[in-house]
């Protein structure tokens, strides 16, 4: 008995374009940033007014102004975490 093939899944069908690379900084920027400034402002947020009522909305609004920041600090910082990088890790 031979199985028959599975229809493709949705997301193996949407054909995927990638930036090129010399855009990599930018985009480890953008992550860095995005993901850093989320955990951030949910630490600070129940450290200043605690978890209780709007909590999500509260952290979702300082989101919203640290995310651009954190951006904008890590795009021209990035530079000299990467020579502190090489001079500190062994290659």
């Amino acid at each position: 008995m031979t199985e028959e093939p599975s229809p493709p899944s949705r997301l193996t069908a949407i054909p995927r374009r990638k930036l090129h690379k010399r855009y990599t900084p930018l985009v480890f920027a953008f992550y860095m940033a995005l993901i850093m400034a989320f955990f951030m402002c949910c630490i600070i947020v129940a450290a200043s007014g605690g978890l209780g009522d709007g909590y999500g909305w509260r952290v979702l609004k300082a989101y919203a102004l640290a995310m651009p920041s954190a951006f904008a600090c890590v795009v021209p910082v990035r530079p000299l975490v990467m020579r502190l990088v090489a001079a500190t890790v062994q290659h």
